[in-house]
């Protein structure tokens, strides 16, 4: 069930907090997504060890060829601590699976997904936080934060990081006409997200990929219309802040 504000926290400062901190930077120039892959180097070969470390220092695979990338820079350092990608359709092979068809062969439930127009579903991954914004308790061997303590002060994770991420990448994926999405999320991240009004719905069984994680699938239109009344002026300013970067891209 969706919870209220914690004490003290209003709708406004909710949405205000993230801007004061944060901005979104969708990566739509050669440099930008280098910055993009050099981030998920550091969180998943460096800090992680998740992948092997690279002379070069980035990360990549063929699939960021037909994919949406997108960061969040800390308005204070200009340093960029996070990052995610949609990967959209391969126009090139039209049938060609996503990540997460992959990943979970045959546990995913092929029924819930066989109908739909592959031309308007993409994958939300490669989510990322640097370390400095997931140093708690359970969180040293995680890409990203999960916690819901709405702090506004020293430091700020979620919603501010990994729900600002997410939604940056549902208002991506608006501009490209997306109608579904699909996301490997590891099932604490899918509470935490059901508490703000967001449901994904599992498609499958669960795999270990660095933990459990459960394929789900996510309508936008159920995103905006479930989405609890403070997160609507948070979607509202980072939408703002994709257009505006759309319209003048960096």
């Amino acid at each position: 069930m969706p919870e209220a504000l914690p004490p003290g926290i209003s709708i406004a400062s909710f949405s205000e907090g993230y801007r004061k901190y944060f901005e979104v930077v969708p990566a739509t120039t050669d440099d930008l997504k280098w910055h993009h892959y050099h981030l998920r180097h550091e969180v998943y070969a460096r800090e992680l060890g998740w992948e092997p470390c690279r002379p070069d220092e980035i990360e990549t695979d063929d699939y960021d060829r037909h994919s949406l990338h997108c960061l969040v820079r800390a308005v204070a350092s200009h340093r960029f601590v996070g990052g995610a990608r949609l990967v959209l359709p391969d126009q090139r092979q039209p049938d060609r699976p996503l990540p997460f068809e992959v990943a979970c062969g045959g546990v995913l439930d092929r029924a819930a997904i066989g109908k739909l127009d592959r031309g308007r579903v993409a994958e939300i991954s490669q989510l990322a936080v640097v370390a400095r914004y997931r140093r708690r308790p359970g969180e040293a061997d995680r890409a990203f934060a999960i916690d819901d303590d709405f702090g506004i002060a020293p430091r700020i994770r979620l919603p501010y990081l990994t729900l600002g991420l997410f939604l940056a990448l549902v208002a991506l994926a608006r501009t490209r006409g997306i109608g579904t999405l699909f996301m490997l999320t590891e099932p604490e991240l899918a509470r935490r997200f059901a508490h703000l009004g967001i449901e994904a719905m599992p498609i499958g069984a669960s795999i270990d990929r660095h933990g459990e994680c459960v394929p789900s699938m996510m309508n936008i239109d159920g995103i905006l219309a479930g989405m609890v009344s403070y997160v609507q002026p948070f979607f509202d300013t980072i939408t703002d802040d994709i257009e505006r970067a759309l319209r003048s891209p960096a």
